[in-house]
């Protein structure tokens, strides 16, 4: 054998890896050996690591030769564990063969259970069970399963063979079948796959083994797994593991159960045990929504008004085991835990454990309490929340005194309010949501191959599946509203419509989603703002006190810089003038100084907008006290302040008395070919300074008012855009600072500001320690750096970045994730020559990349002193500045 290991095995108390293997075992393979090393009930088994998958992927398929060799001795290990022989006609060992990445991708990738299974060994499980109707149950299940995931015959066939022999022997539950069903069906099945394939279903358990491994090794490169890699930043090159692993049974009678269960809410974070669970069933039924499942505990079954006995009370002794083990796992692993299990005969068996998905909400109660019970430290609890996670608890909720009624009650299986336009259909949700539309995807049940829509949904409605039903698991994970579980909702997809109540809901027809509640409303109920307080406060208080960067906002309206600020901004980082201007009154004004043809005619209109660019700055002042205001002058051309169309034109003209001839020649003569890169940024206040010369007294004069009205001086920072040399910096600043002269011998009052820049040019970045000469401040406005570096336009490249990141040409969206390579690599220079020029010199970013987590982090790595992003980013870049800043004091401690 060569010393390479690909195959690790476990069971019977030890193991050949353990958790710390993760990214070579995947999550389910290393905990599966952690488990089996702390003398848990695993069944045996063995894991082919990511490894394997990688060369599989990369050579056509084909498996590094020693890995056949590998896994032969791993399987003859599980046989001695197991006391089973694979393939034998009287005692056979019949295994699961299941995905397993580092990162997990609940219902993603393929799963084959009961493998092992053909006309021999069928029989040897019926004698050695003793339950003739159990062998043939898992045998047909097995075909069925196996068919679908490794030889394509399509699922439905198989479903439609047993409704018609249920229809025909007048029965309506699986469980009313007995042996001799099971038998006739199994045939039909054989028979279907015969037809359908034109070759027989294979028999021999080896055969089906290497089948299976190479299927679920496939998987990993389907459509929804490419999907869900993509929205969760998962690389491709990471792959998957396989593990194959002793069946334990779950259907083999009354005494038999399985299920899935969490050691807290993972909706709530409170400290009780969750989860569900079906007698004489098997796992997949319990996460396929086939069947609805029981409660795991008593106060759960009380709480949701379930008359089928909870596990507590069904299964007592085995479910005392079972919480004795809970606490065993969270003790061990220091986390809450996504636990399945199955029940043989009154013997508990674990088959997984995983840091379980939560809720934004249960994130930080579960960390914040593992803290005071004294499993964490501050610092891991900070470390273990999802910045972007933060983004679930930033949106309204239902209004108490909303008046819609209630058309369904089932589980709320994901918290949160959402309203929008009924649509049946994964691809619809994604239409309708691409042209700006909220929608509700309303399903039988959902299935990975619905991702894409579920992603597009605001909120997600199912009739079938439990709390821990693919639907729930995934809605939780995106933070998207979810009701699971409506058994009278009634699906028409062909009539695109559904029924409930007596009540008919149609496609297009709009409602509410409660998912806290698992409310479903007819019409569009009230939201309201969250309150983060609690766990929150505390969470950001420890995230605040690790953090280096300051967190500041990209706001401009009083309503937006009140929410920036109650969200913890420490200033405005970008106030983008140009938006105070389209309001009606303002836009007439504007428009006639545009139109102006002389410098007096543009002066007189704007001395009508000062009144109101001095209120604009008074309402911002007042509101951020002392914090830093950085106030960029003008940037946009002209010409989007023109109107375009027909009647609008016609209005412009008569209320400034122009022709339409007139104003349309005028229109005309501004228009460019590339106005992103044409006149203007500070080429306007070069050529008409009377324009920054207003917004600047209207800066200075609202300084003054708030001063005079609170005593307190509004720190003030104003911007100039687009820069790329330094003779801009000293033309602007020279006016600006005569416009301060001006207001101090006219008032009596000396405005106080810093002058500093923005830098979205690479020139400006390449001669930063040129333009620090006048500048005490650079702002990197990453969304143009970007543009202006990669040559791209932010607004038409949509058309093909998906194309570029599927085949690999870009990894991330550059307007996305800062391209470091490229545009990272400008503001690490700018950073390096500003502060050679200029040592106290303040940077910060300012574009979109300010709310995302990866390019925060590039930031602190960077030293840069601030960030600036949207109001409803702000929690999200305070968490992620914090890890950012643990992070490298751990590197470089």
């Amino acid at each position: 054998m060569s010393d390479h290991k690909w195959v690790y095995g476990f069971g019977g108390g030890t193991a050949d890896g353990d958790a710390s293997l993760k990214n070579l075992l995947g999550g389910k393979g290393a905990n599966l050996a952690e488990m089996s090393s702390l003398g848990l009930p695993v069944p045996p088994g063995f894991t082919l690591s990511t490894e394997v998958c990688t060369k599989y992927t990369q050579n056509q398929r084909t498996y590094p030769h020693e890995v056949t060799a590998q896994v032969k001795f791993a399987l003859r290990a599980v046989e001695t564990h197991a006391g089973k022989r694979f393939g034998d006609a009287d005692n056979p060992l019949l295994v699961s063969v299941r995905s397993g990445g580092r990162a997990s991708m609940p219902g993603m990738m393929d799963t084959v259970l009961n493998l092992g299974l053909n006309s021999e060994t069928v029989e040897g499980l019926a004698a050695l069970s003793g339950d003739r109707r159990f062998a043939f149950d898992s045998y047909r299940r097995f075909i069925q399963m196996y068919s679908d995931v490794v030889l394509g015959v399509d699922h439905d066939l198989f479903e439609e063979i047993l409704d018609e022999h249920k229809d025909v022997s007048g029965i309506q539950l699986d469980v009313e079948l007995d042996a001799d069903d099971w038998q006739k069906i199994v045939v039909q099945y054989l028979a279907l796959v015969e037809e359908e394939l034109g070759t027989p279903f294979p028999s021999n358990p080896v055969d089906q083994l290497w089948g299976a491994i190479g299927a679920v090794f496939d998987s990993w490169m389907n459509e929804r797994a490419k999907v869900y890699r993509a929205l969760h930043d998962i690389p491709v090159n990471w792959g998957t593991a396989v593990n194959v692993q002793a069946m334990v049974f779950g259907n083999m009678g009354p005494r038999s159960a399985t299920g899935v269960a969490f050691t807290r809410n993972p909706s709530t974070g409170e400290r009780a045990y969750y989860g569900e669970f079906l007698i004489n069933a098997q796992g997949e039924d319990v996460v396929a929504g086939i069947r609805t499942p029981q409660a795991l505990t008593q106060a759960a079954r009380e709480e949701m008004g379930d008359t089928l006995p909870s596990m507590e009370e069904a299964l007592p002794v085995v479910f005392a085991q079972l919480t004795q083990v809970f606490d065993q796992l969270e003790t061990h692993y220091c986390d809450m835990q996504d636990i399945e299990f199955t029940v043989e005969r009154d013997k508990l068996w674990m088959l997984q454990t995983r840091s379980g998905k939560r809720t934004a909400k249960a994130s930080l109660k579960i960390a914040v309490e593992m803290v005071h019970e004294g499993l964490i430290s501050q610092h891991d609890a900070v470390l273990r929340i999802e910045p972007a996670a933060l983004d679930q608890l930033l949106h309204p909720t239902l209004a108490a005194g909303h008046t819609c009624p209630i058309l369904a009650t089932g589980l709320p299986a994901s918290p949160g309010a959402a309203t929008g336009q009924v649509v049946f259909s994964a691809d619809e949700a994604v239409l309708l949501a691409g042209r700006g539309q909220s929608v509700i995807l309303v399903r039988l049940e959902t299935s990975p191959d619905d991702i894409h829509g579920m992603h597009a949904a605001g909120g997600i409605v199912t009739a079938r599946g439990g709390m821990t039903s693919h639907a729930a698991v995934v809605a939780r994970g995106m933070g998207r509203p979810c009701v699971c579980g409506i058994g009278d909702l009634l699906i028409d997809e062909a009539a695109k419509q559904f029924t409930v109540g007596g009540q008919i809901v149609r496609e297009g027809d709009t409602i509410t989603i409660d998912g806290s509640k698992g409310h479903v409303l007819a019409g569009a109920a009230q939201m309201e703002q969250p309150e983060l307080t609690g766990e929150f406060g505390t969470l950001m208080g420890w995230a605040d006190a690790a953090r280096r960067m300051k967190i500041r906002t990209n706001a401009e309206t009083p309503q937006d810089v009140q929410t920036a600020k109650d969200f913890g901004a420490e200033g405005i980082g970008l106030c983008r003038t140009e938006h105070m201007f389209f309001g009606e009154a303002r836009i007439a004004a504007m428009r006639e100084m545009i139109l102006a043809a002389t410098k007096t005619g543009r002066t007189k209109a704007l001395a009508k907008i000062l009144p109101m660019q001095t209120e604009d700055f008074t309402e911002i002042f007042r509101i951020m006290g002392e914090l830093p205001c950085t106030i960029r002058l003008l940037d946009p051309p002209l010409h989007e302040f023109l109107p375009h169309a027909p009647e609008d034109v016609r209005l412009v003209a008569i209320a400034t008395g122009m022709t339409v001839d007139k104003l349309m020649a005028r229109a005309a003569a501004l228009v460019e070919t590339n106005p992103m890169l044409g006149h203007r940024g500070c080429r306007l206040g070069i050529s008409y300074p009377e324009i920054y010369e207003m917004q600047t007294r209207a800066i200075f004069q609202a300084q003054a008012n708030v001063k005079a009205e609170t005593g307190v001086t509004a720190n003030v920072e104003i911007m100039i855009p687009l820069a790329a040399t330094a003779k801009e910096l000293e033309i602007l600043k020279s006016k600006i600072s005569a416009v301060a002269a001006t207001i101090e011998a006219a008032q009596g009052f000396a405005p106080t500001y810093l002058f500093g820049a923005m830098i979205e040019l690479p020139r400006a970045a390449l001669c930063a320690g040129e333009l620090a000469e006048f500048s005490s401040f650079f702002s990197f406005g990453t969304n143009d750096l970007t543009q202006t570096t990669f040559g791209l336009s932010r607004d038409d490249a949509s058309s093909f970045l998906h194309t570029y990141m599927s085949q690999g040409v870009f990894e991330k969206d550059p307007f996305v994730s800062i391209d470091e390579s490229g545009v990272g690599q400008l503001i690490a220079i700018a950073t390096k020559r500003s502060r050679a020029a200029r040592p106290d010199v303040k940077l910060g970013i300012c574009g979109e990349h300010g709310g995302d987590p990866a390019s925060i982090d590039f930031c602190e790595a960077q030293g840069l002193d601030y960030v600036s992003c949207s109001p409803f980013r702000v929690p999200i870049a305070r968490l992620a500045a914090a890890q950012a800043a643990m992070r490298r004091n751990h590197e470089t401690a």
